[in-house]
């Protein structure tokens, strides 16, 4: 591997299982990279004993592979185990906290096919680490300053698993959810993409009280966000009218996401909860500056509807690394993206899926109102999303005639207040054009042209 070689994304990292860099090796020496680095950021351990990382993973094949893997890297610098096995994304960040350790780790791709893997970091508070502490672990494993740091062997770490982590996280989420209320007389559907909520959100939604019914709860190491999910929210939709549900939950492989369904079969999306959740927390004085994060990928419906409110709208870049960077910086408890990534930071660090239907569901019982007449208090922009697939993320300035095609296309949708957003993805070999307008005939029109240009210059 190249010494200026960058493994970190948007997220982490994330490839293709067992090709670099989501490989045995270079898992084992991110492990060894990262304890050298979590160690040191606090030498006195959190829990006053030895330094511990705690690791939790999804369903993919793949990460029986990284687990060992890393976990081994951790244990040759001297620093603790603590196996989580299968838990959400959100899991990890809580039980990290929960147990005092000094970091977490998940591995997971997220939304991706099972094929695809990748490793996130989270420090001891149970927030994503940043730009800081990836470019620390990077350097020591591309420079080779980890091949000198090697305890003694009667330093060498320990590993443990913890049997009660799964049960911890499902405690923490229910307790999102106030006291004395339930769910009881509510029927959800729930769409576990196979992944790593497949037992604890049925799990709490019926210990709540509602009468559940669950599919995309049978991982197989392979199935995970197949034709289900949040990727793939369809057959949610259908189940919801099928059975007479009163909404539908589905989330993606590691369950920090997550997209509903209202009780008539329609979509609801991270936009539609933000309002949901804004309009609530505003009535009741409890928005903090009446401040809502949402990305640049958010419809200028929300922003209009939050202002008519008395509320504002901050926009991000995208990814919920970005969202969760100006939360903290500026305090605000309530943020997310269109695609189902939701922090209610009154109760969590980071994107957590159940935390997020479970406040939804509380808005739902506290005002006996259902999720169509909620999510119908609000007008959405006709947008269209268009995914490009690419085999090289060629700068678009140096595409034959791409950029005067945007200038024009610009041109033309905002005349009617609209937008457009050109970018490559930061997990996958994709361009993801979002036009935003009145007119949907200007926008499927240039989004054609600018599809098909990019296509030409390096499509897969």
């Amino acid at each position: 591997m190249k010494q200026n070689k960058k493994i970190f994304g948007t997220d982490g990292v994330r490839g293709r299982a067992n090709i670099e860099p989501v490989t045995a090796e270079t898992a084992l020496n991110l492990g060894r990279a990262a304890a050298h680095v979590f160690r040191n950021i606090e030498t006195v351990a959190r829990g006053r004993e030895r330094h511990k990382i705690v690791i939790g993973k999804d369903t993919r094949l793949s990460g029986y592979m990284l687990e060992n893997a890393i976990s081994s890297g951790i244990l040759s610098m001297g620093v603790d185990v603590l196996f989580i096995g299968p838990i959400p994304t959100p899991g990890v960040a809580y039980v990290t906290r929960s147990l005092r350790a000094d970091a977490g780790i998940v591995i997971t791709a997220s939304h991706n096919p099972y094929h695809d893997n990748g490793i996130k970091f989270f420090r001891s508070d149970g927030y994503k680490v940043d730009d800081n502490i990836e470019r620390q672990i990077e350097d020591l494993v591309f420079n080779g300053g980890i091949e000198s740091l090697r305890p003694a062997a009667a330093q060498i770490g320990k590993a443990v698993r913890i049997d009660d982590a799964l049960g911890r996280y499902i405690e923490y989420a229910k307790s999102s959810f106030p006291k004395g209320l339930t769910l009881e007389g509510m029927k959800i559907v729930v769409d576990c993409a196979h992944g790593a909520a497949y037992k604890s959100t049925p799990c709490v939604l019926r210990e709540l009280g509602a009468e559940v019914i669950v599919f995309g709860n049978q991982p197989d190491g392979t199935n995970i966000n197949r034709n289900c999910g949040s990727m793939y929210p369809d057959p949610m939709c259908q189940a919801v009218r099928f059975h007479g549900a009163h909404l539908g939950i589905a989330h993606d492989g590691d369950a920090d996401r997550v997209l509903l369904c209202d009780e008539r079969g329609q979509l609801i999306d991270g936009d539609d909860i933000l309002i949901i959740a804004a309009t609530e927390m505003l009535a009741q004085g409890q928005l903090f500056e009446k401040t809502v994060v949402a990305t640049v990928m958010s419809n200028a419906g929300l922003d209009h509807k939050i202002q008519s409110l008395g509320g504002k709208v901050i926009r991000t870049a995208v990814g919920d690394q970005n969202v969760i960077d100006e939360m903290l910086r500026n305090g605000y408890n309530l943020g997310g993206e269109q695609s189902g990534h939701m922090i209610f930071r009154d109760h969590s660090t980071t994107g957590d899926g159940l935390v997020s239907a479970l406040q939804i569901l509380r808005i739902m019982k506290a005002n006996s109102m259902t999720l169509s007449q909620l999510a119908g208090s609000w007008v959405r922009f006709p947008q269209l999303v268009t995914n490009i697939s690419v085999r090289e993320k060629k700068p678009f300035e140096e595409m034959n005639g791409l950029l005067e095609l945007i200038q024009s296309a610009e041109t033309a949708v905002q005349k009617d207040g609209g937008r457009l957003l050109l970018r490559y993805s930061g997990t996958e070999p994709k361009a993801r054009l979002l036009m935003e307008g009145r007119d949907q005939q200007v926008l499927d029109y240039w989004s054609g042209l600018i599809s098909e240009a990019i296509k030409v210059e390096v499509g897969s």
